[in-house]
């Protein structure tokens, strides 16, 4: 899409004018007289990314990890007026690209009062609205639309029909007295009535073929025709579409010639370090639904849950096909802060902190959002026991410093044991920690300044699980305990008491 030099300018005044219009506007005539120029959705939306770009804003917000490869692309596919597709795998965030794209539309729109299909005032579509401009001229009334109102969604389901998506004829209307040949016996479908405004279609391979052949002439030639009616609605629409590359062999595809329409192809991804992972869970997460204990998560905690997710990307028993959600590592980081508030409310603490015991309540939001490359259901647990032990170990050779742990070792001569539980009070790590100084030393140098019970007994529980990780300590568990004991170094077990 090439912009004139006249055209700039009337982009320009419709910008002007649109932003700070108001919708108290009540006739045709009242909106000519106002001087609004009337733009093609994909005009409006084109206008708008020129002007975030030109101030430096982003074009959609609340995106992380996407502001050198998906939102270049997509700033350039707007720019160009393209309909777009984005392809990638679950949970990375497709469907909330989609409906970001609505904050690009002018705020309040125009059209003729009572319009199923958002027709424009200066140039309608349906016969409803034609007869009624005709007939009124200048006077006729209009509404205004919010940009909320403007986005239409579907998600594509194998019995999802072409009435759904375009229309069919209304057997109310024709039972009212109209005639099968009166356009106004039509019911609109989805996508007419998001004219002139934006519609999505989620995981468009799993509409059937003979669905994704109805769309070829919206794409194309932007108009619609409804069973045996010659209706030609020349209809304003912006089409975004998703897809998994895992449905182009597995559940369906999209057929060459409409994916040959769309305009534009974008493929999204996961985060690429845990940096970023840690970002997303942060900005993300949802906080419990309750008002106390005050809740303090260790950075350790956070990196921890995002190390689990992108060893889980690479590992080779799990389905890198379907893909790991983000979602997961939301979800793990909400499970594993539920479970230290549990803890904190039976033990009448005022903080809860998220501890590496903790870790074991993510299993149930793990569980369901990877696929495990077995057919023995049992070894799933196996498996995501391995990734938490190899991101617990991971997070704490960068987060512990080595000196002193030869101290830490040797507090533990004579047979002394160290218990830890997602049970147990942090006011009791403070009691058995009364006989480990420099493991109480070295928490302590792990936490913010004037930590609490609560966050030193955390940061205790890293490095005790990272010395059994190493090889340092042995550890006995049993239930949601563990006993932490020396190693014996000529046999390789702990020492009994």
């Amino acid at each position: 899409m090439i912009y004139t030099c006249n055209q700039t300018l009337q982009l320009q005044r419709a910008y002007a004018n649109n932003v700070t219009l108001k919708p108290d506007l009540n006739t045709l005539e009242d909106l000519k007289n106002s001087g609004w120029a009337p733009l093609s959705v994909k005009k409006e939306i084109a206008k708008n990314v020129v002007m975030r770009v030109r101030q430096k804003l982003p074009i959609i917000k609340g995106f992380i990890g996407y502001d050198d490869s998906v939102l270049p692309q997509l700033t350039n596919a707007l720019i160009a007026g393209h309909d777009i597709i984005f392809l990638g795998e679950r949970g990375q965030g497709k469907t909330k690209l989609a409906r970001g794209l609505v904050e690009l539309l002018d705020e309040w729109m125009p059209i003729v009062k009572g319009s199923e299909i958002n027709d424009s005032p200066y140039n309608p579509v349906s016969k409803y609205a034609t007869q009624l401009v005709n007939e009124l001229k200048e006077k006729t009334p209009i509404d205004w639309v919010h940009r909320s109102k403007r986005f239409g969604e579907k998600l594509a389901t194998p019995d999802t029909s072409v009435s759904d998506l375009i229309g069919e004829v209304d057997p109310v209307k024709v039972a009212e007295g109209r005639y099968l040949s009166d356009e106004l016996t039509l019911h609109f479908g989805l996508i007419p009535r998001t004219n002139r405004g934006i519609f999505a279609i989620n995981e468009i391979p799993d509409l059937s073929e003979r669905i994704q052949v109805s769309l070829f002439n919206i794409l194309e030639e932007r108009d619609l025709q409804i069973r045996g009616f010659n209706v030609r609605l020349p209809l304003d629409i912006f089409l975004v579409a998703s897809a998994n590359p895992e449905d182009y062999t597995n559940r369906g595809r999209i057929v060459t010639p409409l994916k040959d329409r769309f305009g534009s192809q974008i493929r999204t991804h996961y985060p690429k370090d845990i940096a970023l992972e840690t970002s997303i869970i942060l900005a993300e997460s949802s906080q419990p639904l309750v008002s106390e204990p005050i809740v303090k998560v260790p950075s350790f905690i956070t990196e921890i849950i995002a190390t689990i997710s992108q060893l889980a990307r690479l590992s080779p028993h799990v389905s890198q096909q379907s893909g790991v959600s983000v979602r997961m590592s939301i979800t793990n980081y909400e499970n594993v802060v539920a479970n230290s508030v549990r803890r904190s409310l039976a033990n009448d603490e005022l903080t809860a902190v998220p501890r590496i015991s903790d870790l074991q309540s993510l299993l149930p939001s793990t569980t369901g959002k990877i696929e495990i490359e077995s057919f023995d259901e049992d070894e799933s647990d196996t498996i995501i026991e391995k990734l938490l032990r190899s991101a617990v170990h991971s997070v704490y050779k960068a987060t512990v410093p080595p000196e002193n742990l030869g101290l830490i070792i040797s507090e533990f001569d004579g047979g002394k044991v160290f218990v830890t539980s997602s049970e147990l009070s942090s006011k009791s790590y403070i009691t058995s920690l009364s006989e480990f100084s420099s493991l109480k030393a070295l928490s302590e140098t792990l936490c913010d300044a004037n930590p609490d019970d609560a966050e030193i007994a955390s940061a205790a529980e890293l490095i005790l699980e990272g010395l059994y990780l190493a090889k340092r300590l042995n550890r006995d568990s049993s239930g949601d305990g563990s006993v932490f004991r020396i190693r014996d170094v000529a046999s390789g077990n702990s020492r009994k008491l």
